[in-house]
């Protein structure tokens, strides 16, 4: 499979040269997707939103597209195999994936593997973050699981985490565009 890190260090510069910031880049092995393809899942947010709408994902995927070619003709192949590019925004029940995501959901329920064990031999927790202290590379988790209380262990032991969808989170989260909602509301009805 393709070397992850290579691959963020060719797409983050194409994500911050739209103003975005970049959330995600993971690859799906083609049994993970059910297709023929593997997938490049890239996943950005506009910082003032938290979100992308379909004109970003289409401009972020046309630019991240280009680059990748561009590179390929250069003799710089990321992915030996045909692939899927997927350029989208987060969600709502959002990937936690950097230390600030930690810090910016404090309070809203997340659901969090570990990969080394806490608290008699756990590593699946769910329950509010409470949220992430520490300086840049020694940096420390706290959540109140549901069954084990408040439990704190090191990002880097963290495999994968996600916000759990909530009507708190659904309240905290905005859509960015309202404008002929009512339309289409309308255009059901009917």
């Amino acid at each position: 499979m393709a070397d992850l890190a290579r691959l963020t260090e060719v797409i983050e510069p194409e994500v911050t040269a739209l103003g975005f910031e970049l959330v995600r880049v993971r690859l799906f092995g083609k049994s993970e997707v059910g297709d023929d393809e593997i997938a490049l899942q890239i996943m950005a947010e506009r910082p003032e939103t938290g979100q992308l709408v379909l004109d970003d994902c289409v401009e972020l995927s046309h630019r991240i597209s280009d680059r990748m070619d561009a590179l390929e003709e250069a003799g710089d192949v990321l992915i030996e195999e045909a692939y899927r590019l997927e350029v989208s925004s987060p969600g709502i029940d959002r990937p936690l994936t950097r230390p600030k995501d930690y810090a910016k959901w404090a309070g809203h329920e997340a659901r969090i593997n570990l990969t080394v064990p806490v608290d008699g031999n756990r590593k699946a927790l769910n329950g509010d973050l409470v949220g992430i202290e520490g300086e840049a590379g020694a940096e420390v988790v706290t959540i109140e699981d549901k069954k084990s209380g408040r439990v704190s262990f090191p990002l880097g032991d963290i495999h994968s985490a996600r916000l759990v969808l909530t009507d708190r989170l659904i309240a905290a989260t905005r859509p960015l565009d309202t404008d002929g909602a009512d339309d289409i509301l309308e255009e059901q009805e009917d």
